[in-house]
């Protein structure tokens, strides 16, 4: 297998065409970018800013190319000696008409030779959630409109935008009455009765958009009612969804596969090792899976690795200052009131999804589970069913028609024993702890197994990623995907357990710092962990900002908006998105896109507005309040948060380049997400889904203003490219190298981590600062033997012998390593052997 030394994602869409993509590869073979990683390049809908919306696998989108394009791109990274990686979505399509296959299925409904491609409960009609009212409202409304389709010679449906292909019968019965005439079919569609009597006769059934979540025969994308779960476990399902990417592979043009949301398939081992058959033992694959603490991939799965969260959780837990993050608490509980409380917070946003989100998945494993135990009662079913989806502490198990495995038998076990003390009734618990164990047998089973399985990952994703990161605002940095920012960081000795378990498990996995679905950037994130190192200034802050901005605040009947939670959030988010070069006047754009994400953030969060019911009171009060934090007014605001974001500012950039250089050197294949060799201040996405200027990086740091932004975007890209060019040189070192903890002496010590890499005669040693707030607080260079004073790294003799540091060519003694030499002239270092 040909395993990348680096992936660069890059958005295809958005901008981004494969001509366009051609004229990068110079600047990715400059950096030392060993393999193109291109999000979905399949068609999907039209107008699909990110292509995981598939209506076609078997076509490459022309939207971005076509063949020809994707085939020029192939041949130029060939030649450019470039690998290339592929996203591919086994778990859902498009539910669109512009999707042949579901259009089929609406047309023929379970006769359809696509009817069995789609996870859908055939026990009723296909049920689609597309009404914004409720029927009887539209049809008095007259909102529904038939009309001939010449091109299918069929008669449609039209709903606004939306298109429904009546079945072959009812076509023919209204061509009949009409003769395709616009006027006659126009009369015909303002006949409630008769259009009701018609609607009746189809394969589908229309719904409110509002009872999806309570009433839905098709498996969903998490709660995406527009993406259509698909039964990629049925063999004939998988070769016609993976016809193009195995060509692909086979054709050499493609070296690699990232597989989308892997824990939404029903087996997912068992999809891997037909993939594996089919792509051979050489193909690179990595999975999309989301690690909870303490979790591990399973070690039967034939890939390399997962794409990365787990490891901006690594970086979550070396820089955030444990001691300055128990400030934060204290002073975050006595603004936030109970919403401080994260463990209550969420229970309470798991049940919330799990009675209204997923009431209809939830309601279907009840009447499985009544159909296994017709004996007990219902209300106890439902208990204990509630009370394992709260209690689970990872996003699935993988039971497969028999007993667990014992790694699944302990997490199972587990949450069984912290429903306990919540269930209606124990035995109901148990019964349904048989069930998901593998211990009852019938087909009941087995689709109740696989249906939970399916179940309690959507509902930790969307009651923990989207509602309880946008409630629990201690500090943002640690409301990443993957994360637990209930955690206390364990520092420098859980990042080194974490990096040797990472050497153990996943070595060839991707590390990951900022992706396409990161709550915000990576440098943004590297600021905000500043937050936790100088906790005074920060909380004395957030009070004269409140005070500063009180009089944008308004009270509303149910208290005042925003409330302090929200402000709290508010100002940290801001932070992380805070230029250097702030202006009073001309934020235009940085206004538009805060409060875009404020709108965003208030929404996810559920509390007092709702993606399904907004409050537009509120909505506007909270969206005002963010829009004057940045209006051209609000001086003094602006001159104190200004001042206040210097020192934020200059401790994220050192984040940031150690955060760097370890994800560069650590354990894994390091991942460079677009545009993310600059500085990346975005925010969740769309934000982060922007066109990237390339033209900014053809001179190092063109694009910024700020003098310290200009160095640290320059360093940062200077790591890079010396990095990832060294890798290349010596892919063994970094790809199956030894990880090596390294101790650290001294008064400084614990603002060091240092680690070794060794494979054969080959060494590489990286010395990233950490945590230097108080010292920067109080005026202090980084570098110098003023601040670093006798802090020395301890060099076991097999990693002694002339060396050089990478960065800055300097000659480095043979022995111990001091911190005062080694950084006085650079943020950060990696050493290597004198070649």
């Amino acid at each position: 297998m040909i395993v990348p030394t680096s992936t660069y994602r890059l958005q295809f869409r958005s901008g981004i065409t494969f001509d366009k993509a051609i004229r990068l590869i110079p600047h990715l073979k400059d950096l030392g970018i060993s393999h193109l990683y291109a999000s979905p390049i399949f068609s999907a809908a039209e107008g699909s800013a990110h292509g995981y919306d598939v209506i076609d696998p078997n076509e490459i989108d022309p939207a971005i190319g076509g063949r020809e394009g994707f085939e020029r791109l192939a041949g130029a990274l060939r030649r450019a000696g470039l690998g290339l990686i592929i996203d591919i979505v086994p778990n859902h399509m498009a539910a669109s008409i512009e999707n042949a296959w579901w259009r089929d299925v609406l047309r023929h409904g379970g006769h359809s030779p696509y009817a069995r491609h789609f996870d859908i409960d055939w026990s009723e009609k296909l049920t689609l959630p597309q009404l914004g009212n409720p029927l009887d409202e539209v049809l008095t409304a007259g909102e529904l409109e038939l009309f001939y389709d010449q091109t299918e010679h069929l008669v449609m449906l039209a709903y606004f935008d939306n298109r429904f292909p009546l079945s072959d019968d009812s076509s023919r019965h209204v061509l009949a009455q009409t003769d395709g005439d616009d006027e006659k079919l126009r009369a015909f569609s303002q006949n409630a009765p008769g259009m009701k009597q018609l609607l009746a006769e189809q394969h589908w059934r229309l719904l409110y958009w509002n009872d999806a979540a309570s009433h839905l025969n098709y498996r969903r994308f998490f709660e995406v009612s527009g993406l259509a779960g698909i039964r990629i476990e049925d063999p004939e399902v998988f070769d016609n969804v993976h016809r193009l990417s195995i060509e692909l592979v086979r054709s050499g043009k493609v070296q690699g596969l990232r597989i989308d949301h892997i824990d939404g398939l029903a087996d997912p081992k068992a999809y891997l090792t037909r993939l594996r058959q089919a792509v051979g033992a050489d193909t690179f694959i990595v999975v999309e899976k989301i690690l909870g603490s303490n979790e591990t991939l399973p070690s039967d799965w034939p890939v390399s690795g997962t794409t990365g969260y787990e490891f901006i959780s690594a970086m979550a837990q070396l820089f955030i200052a444990g001691d300055g993050l128990s400030k934060i608490d204290t002073a975050y509980a006595a603004t936030a009131g109970k919403q401080a409380d994260f463990q209550e917070s969420l229970r309470e946003a798991k049940l919330l999804m799990i009675r209204r989100n997923f009431a209809g998945e939830v309601r279907r494993l009840i009447q499985l589970a009544q159909a296994i135990y017709p004996e007990l009662d219902p209300d106890d079913i439902s208990s204990a069913l509630e009370e394992l989806l709260i209690a689970f502490p990872v996003y699935r198990i993988y039971g497969d028609r028999g007993p667990l495995e014992a790694r699944d038998e302990e997490i199972l076990a587990a949450a069984v024993a912290h429903a306990q003390p919540h269930a209606r009734s124990m035995t109901a618990l148990a019964m349904i702890g048989r069930i998901l164990g593998g211990d009852v047998d019938g087909a009941h089973a087995v689709e109740f197994q696989t249906q939970f399985q399916q179940l309690s990952g959507p509902i930790m994703a969307k009651a923990v990623e989207d509602t309880l990161f946008y409630r629990y605002n201690r500090l943002i940095a640690a409301n990443e995907v993957g994360g637990d920012p209930s955690q206390s960081p364990g520092g420098v000795s859980m990042f080194h357990r974490m990096m040797v378990d990472r050497t153990r498990h996943q070595r060839h996995g991707l590390s990951a710092t900022s992706t396409h679905d990161t709550k915000r950037g990576e440098d943004a994130r590297a600021r905000l962990y500043a937050v936790s190192e100088c906790p005074d200034v920060w909380i004395e802050g957030v009070g004269r900002w409140r005070d500063l901005n009180k009089a944008f605040r308004r009270n509303l009947s149910n208290g005042p908006a925003p409330e302090p939670n929200v402000e709290w959030m508010l100002y940290q988010a801001l932070a992380g998105i805070w230029p250097d070069d702030f202006r009073c006047n001309g934020n235009e754009e940085l206004q538009t896109r805060f409060v875009a994400y404020v709108e965003k953030a208030i929404r996810e969060a559920k509390l007092r507005t709702d993606w399904m019911a907004r409050n537009a009171d509120y909505e506007e009060a909270v969206l005002g309040y963010a829009a004057a934090l940045l209006s051209p007014d609000n001086h003094a605001f602006a001159t104190d948060f200004d001042k206040a974001m210097r020192l934020f500012a200059e401790l994220g950039y050192l984040n940031s380049l150690s955060q760097t250089l370890i994800k560069l050197t650590a354990p894994g294949i390091p991942d460079i997400y677009q545009g993310c060799e600059g500085l990346d201040f975005n925010l969740v996405d769309p934000d982060n889904r922007r066109i990237v200027e390339y033209s900014s990086f053809s001179e190092p740091g063109a694009s910024d203003t700020s003098s310290k932004a200009r160095q640290a975007a320059s360093r940062k890209r200077h790591i890079i490219r010396t990095v990832l060019q060294y890798r290349n040189e010596r892919p063994q070192l970094f790809l199956d190298g030894l990880y090596q903890p390294l101790d650290v002496i001294g008064r400084r010590q614990d603002n060091l981590v240092a680690f070794a890499r060794h494979y054969e005669d080959q060494t590489a040693i990286t010395i990233a600062p950490r945590l230097l707030g108080d010292y920067a607080a109080s005026g202090m260079d980084n570098g110098g033997p003023d601040f670093w004073q006798d802090t020395t790294v301890l060099a076991p003799p097999w990693l002694r012998g002339p060396k050089r540091d990478l960065l800055t060519g300097k000659p480095v003694d043979a022995g111990d390593i001091a911190a005062a030499s080694i950084l006085a002239d650079y943020p950060v270092s990696v050493l290597v052997p004198v070649s």
